[in-house]
């Protein structure tokens, strides 16, 4: 799993977009909800903090604003379970 560390967040999320990728921002207030998301296209996933989220400006550079739909009474997931989501369902499509 290609993980990038010491460039600026904004910096990252445009070249990934320059390079074909769909980044795609993890948020429990996106309007797409995950199953609705191609995920066989080349994508990345962009998370943010756990107690705030992923700031605005990261969040606007980002193609689409995705949620993992909770069924229940959870109002929400911690960082790591829907991390683990995401990217359970994209090594899934990526299989297809």
């Amino acid at each position: 799993l290609p993980v990038v560390i010491g460039q600026p967040a904004e910096q990252l999320l445009d070249r990934l977009g320059a390079a074909g990728l769909t980044r795609l921002a993890a948020d429990g207030a996106g309007v797409v909800e995950l199953p609705e998301v191609d995920l066989r296209r080349r994508h990345a996933w962009v998370f943010g903090n756990e107690a705030w989220g992923l700031p605005g400006p990261l969040r606007s550079r980002c193609d689409q604003v995705v949620r993992v739909p909770i069924h229940g009474r959870a109002e929400s997931l911690n960082l790591a379970m829907a991390a683990t989501v995401c990217l359970y369902a994209s090594a899934g499509a990526l299989r297809s």
